[in-house]
């Protein structure tokens, strides 16, 4: 089978032979070809799609040199039909491995680290280095990879020889046997590799890192380019704009913003917690001390609202074991406690029996209830009864 992405990755559309169709798994048919310009899946880079004759080409792989067309109708064997890749597809593959080279290639010449990783996703591009960079040193890999692009360099593809390979110093994931295929970029990189590239850097438009994570002992890069880094800034343009309306300031004067907002609503918080534990004093000096067992159900309470009002009742002595509830969209938290005994035995049955969950010491449980108010309070009657 000829291989047509080797020989000029911008072959868009190309005539070929069917040399069988059989079959396969998912309710495709398995069909090669005497000739393809459809990439199979490999090397970090996924497979194209398109179709071929009135077929869709869903998946492509390679199994034991043969690249397989995973189509959703047969074909007949000795037919010509004509393959359309879905270029859009293709190209911005193509656009993101060669900027995932400028980056990988950088990294290795300023910092000595392998790339380790490598995963094309439909959002992002990820790529795993062996150790660890700050962002400051990513903004200026990112932006030496883009005076890269500007150069708008060639990028090569070529088989050297054993002789020649010797004397070339080339990243590689592995060791590698056989006629290797090495891509090059002048300045960049240079690296064995089995992937669609753009002719020149300038048709990569531009890289940009979009995540820097610590990962297995190095980081993971995530990065967008071309036309997909574009649609990535249109987007946080978009929203951009709609918080700067939001926040009555310019795009760029939204961080003082949400700054002065936040110290704004801390403030808020700061005084309308001063209100509640007014509010809980108040209803506390209007409740009888009691040993018997009480339950309190209240409104738009936080879970330290919650842990607050129920410390105060049962150190009052306003019951021997409190249970303050707050529903918010068909859920309760809870806060159940008391000074005079362990509530963990009775929040485990609690728990059972009300689809809950939580945690805590023997004085203060804290946790969630899914159940009905009258289910709870039906419950609670029967658990506190037990104790």
């Amino acid at each position: 089978m000829e291989k047509l992405y080797y020989e000029n990755s911008y072959t868009k559309r190309f005539s070929a032979r069917v040399t069988s169709c059989v079959e396969g798994k998912k309710s495709l048919y398995e069909v090669t070809l005497d000739q393809t310009a459809f990439y199979p899946e490999g090397g970090g880079q996924p497979f194209d799609m398109g179709t071929l004759g009135g077929a869709h080409v869903l998946e492509v792989h390679e199994k034991k040199g043969e690249v397989i067309h995973y189509a959703d109708k047969p074909l007949n064997v000795g037919d010509e039909v004509e393959g359309v890749l879905d270029w859009d597809r293709r190209y911005s593959h193509m656009q993101q491995h060669s900027g995932e080279h400028l980056l990988s290639g950088l990294v290795h010449r300023q910092f000595g680290y392998d790339n380790v990783g490598f995963h094309m996703g439909q959002e992002e591009v990820t790529v795993d280095f062996n150790g660890p960079l700050t962002m400051e040193e990513v903004t200026k890999l990112e932006q030496e990879a883009n005076r890269l692009i500007y150069a708008n360099l060639p990028v090569t593809a070529s088989y050297p020889t054993a002789e020649e390979l010797k004397r070339m110093d080339y990243r590689s994931k592995k060791e590698l046997t056989g006629q290797i295929r090495i891509v090059e970029i002048p300045g960049g990189d240079l690296c064995a590799c089995c992937g669609t590239h753009v002719r020149f850097t300038g048709e990569i438009g531009i890289v940009k890192v979009v995540s820097l994570t610590n990962y297995k002992g190095g980081v993971r890069m995530g990065i967008l380019c071309g036309f997909r880094a574009l649609t990535d800034y249109d987007k946080k343009q978009r929203q951009v704009l709609a918080i700067s309306n939001q926040l009555s300031a310019k795009p760029n004067c939204i961080e003082q913003a949400v700054e002065k907002l936040k110290a704004k609503n801390h403030e808020t918080e700061d005084k309308l917690h001063l209100l509640y534990q007014t509010l809980f004093q108040l209803k506390s000096d209007h409740m009888p001390d009691s040993k018997e067992p009480l339950l309190i159900m209240e409104e738009n309470l936080t879970p330290v609202l919650l842990r607050q009002f129920c410390t105060l009742l049962y150190e009052r002595g306003k019951g021997r074991i409190v249970l303050v509830c707050s529903e918010e969209q068909g859920t309760w938290k809870y806060a159940l406690g008391s000074a005079l005994e362990d509530v963990r035995f009775v929040s485990k049955k609690l728990n059972s029996q009300l689809n809950g969950k939580g945690g805590g010491s023997s004085l203060m449980v804290q946790g969630t209830f899914q159940a009905a108010k009258e289910d709870i309070e039906r419950v609670w009657k029967q658990a506190v009864e037990l104790t």
